[in-house]
């Protein structure tokens, strides 16, 4: 990220080298002033150069590894590899996740292995996201005790802008591990023990409800669209933690839809000012980054001479040529859909513009299969066999649209649900939702399916919906004792033991086989 390129030093020491994991190692730490001099948070530069270094701190957690394919469609075993293809050895790994057998996969992901380079073992460690906690934690602390020269919008600004932060990565580490030990101390030295998700999902939308009004719909600069937290960012996270706890808590699930469709209609105000759906065959800008789409996305490019590692992003292994060169190597993809999938959420009848610009062989149960959608990313010529840029959509206009549908439906409130789904739906010039297509929750659940495939929504929404538990939804389900054990998060690495004697790791896998 261009404004990345803007930290210094001093910050990136702070939050990506000193604050090593262990309840007692990683919430006990050396005072900021004494690791900068006495002479941090001064300026607001000072402040703009830590809030970029935590950005960073978190995109270097999600590019270090395969984490967006490992937590998408693959996991309930809707991919598949090509077994044709000279490196079916290492993506072959798909089927295994699509077993939700993790353990394989991890443990035969060590070095040397035929999947090592996904680094499957990184998703157990937690660390980067505490060291992101953390330093949200401490500059909350700072601005509060006061920031020279700041003006007290630009003070609220970066409070609400830390707290995002915070809170988005605690409802990133909730979808991944299920419950979590969160605190929002600058400098926590007792140990805490895991916390239940829900109350954690709570304190944030709670804590994200304060500030939202103190971030900017937009910026003036494009360069920073989606890049840095703005209103509707935070309102889709919102949602989306509300839609959550409405998976977990019975009884208050009411509620949880009422916030989503309240945040919802707040968002969708700004349909056509701040933010846009835009057409369909302005495709490559929204995969790109930075477009009117985007509400919240990691954003890196080789062009400022960033670290870029190709294996991360969802998209490389549904591409071959003439998508991917050189031409010998990527005459079919890597992994495919299954046809039988594919066919279940875009009917061969239907008329859908994203069957044509999204896919090539859409059906097709070999490497003929692939996915242009994530094209806009990969060189388009020449002999590299690497991406020009890596861009994580975590959230854009049209999921916060659908979260909105699904909210509205689940309240009843079905001909307001028809409306919402219908906006996404006209984008792609396909026929509005009527009854004869089924359940208006079924098919709004398959919208999302269609709208966001690959960009790592799909084993969430199955999970809070319960529909995990159903064969009619996942390939490879869940079963009622495995769902309630922890089978749908990802395990802890024992790391996390260490020093802290009131901490617990997942049991589904400590009593499956030890990590």
């Amino acid at each position: 990220m261009k404004v990345i390129k803007k930290n210094i030093a001093a910050v990136i020491l702070l939050i990506c080298m000193v604050l090593p994991l262990g309840c007692k190692k990683y919430l006990n730490l050396t005072p900021l002033t004494e690791l900068t001099g006495n002479n941090f948070y001064k300026s607001k530069g000072d402040v703009e150069a830590n809030i970029s270094s935590i950005y960073l701190k978190f995109f270097e957690k999600i590019n270090e590894s395969w984490v967006i394919g490992a937590t998408g469609e693959s996991r309930s075993g809707e991919a598949f590899a090509i077994s044709t293809h000279e490196f079916y050895p290492s993506r072959r790994v798909v089927e295994v996740l699509g077993n939700n057998d993790l353990m394989t996969v991890i443990t035969g992901a060590g070095s040397g292995s035929a999947w090592s380079g996904f680094k499957f073992s990184l998703i157990t460690n937690w660390k980067g996201y505490y060291q992101a906690i953390q330093g949200c934690n401490i500059l909350i602390s700072k601005l509060k005790e006061g920031v020279p020269n700041l003006s007290e919008n630009e003070k609220k600004r970066y409070i609400a802008e830390a707290t995002f932060i915070r809170c988005f990565t605690y409802f990133w580490m909730v979808r991944l591990y299920g419950d979590v030990v969160y605190y929002t101390n600058p400098y926590q030295s007792e140990p805490l023990p895991r916390e239940n998700m829900v109350a954690v999902m709570k304190a944030c939308i709670a804590d994200m409800k304060e500030h939202v009004n103190d971030l900017p719909w937009t910026f003036q600069d494009p360069a920073l669209r989606g890049l840095r937290a703005s209103k509707g960012g935070a309102l889709a996270l919102m949602m989306h933690m509300n839609m959550w706890n409405a998976g977990f808590d019975d009884a208050a699930a009411n509620a949880y839809y009422e916030e989503t469709v309240k945040c919802g209609q707040e968002l969708l105000s700004q349909n056509g000012n701040a933010y846009s759906l835009l057409p369909l065959e302005r495709w490559p800008e929204v995969i790109k980054g930075r477009s009117e789409e985007s509400l919240f996305e990691f954003y890196q490019s080789i062009n400022y001479s960033d670290k870029i590692n190709y294996l991360a992003p969802f998209g490389e292994s549904f591409l071959g040529y003439p998508y991917k060169f050189p031409a010998a190597k990527y005459q079919t993809s890597l992994m495919a859909f299954r046809g039988a999938y594919m066919e279940k959420l875009f009917p061969r009848d239907l008329a859908d513009k994203r069957k044509d610009l999204w896919y090539v062989d859409i059906y097709a149960n070999n490497g003929r299969f692939m996915m242009p959608k994530f094209a806009g990313n990969i060189y388009a010529s020449g002999n590299e066999d690497q991406l020009a840029d890596n861009s994580f959509l975590i959230f854009r206009l049209s999921d916060a649209i659908l979260l909105h549908a699904e909210a509205l439906a689940e309240l009843g409130r079905d001909p307001e649900a028809i409306n919402s789904v219908n906006l996404v739906r006209a984008r792609a010039s396909a026929i509005p939702y009527d009854i004869g297509q089924g359940p208006l929750k079924d098919f709004i659940f398959l919208e999302r399916c269609r709208e966001l495939q690959g960009e790592g929504h799909a084993w969430f929404d199955l999970v809070r919906t319960k529909r995990i538990l159903s064969q009619r939804w996942a390939n490879h389900p869940l079963t009622l004792d495995q769902f309630n054990r922890g089978a749908w998060t990802w395990p802890i690495d024992s790391e996390a033991l260490k020093d802290n004697p009131l901490m617990t790791l997942n049991d589904y896998w400590t009593n499956t086989v030890g990590i």
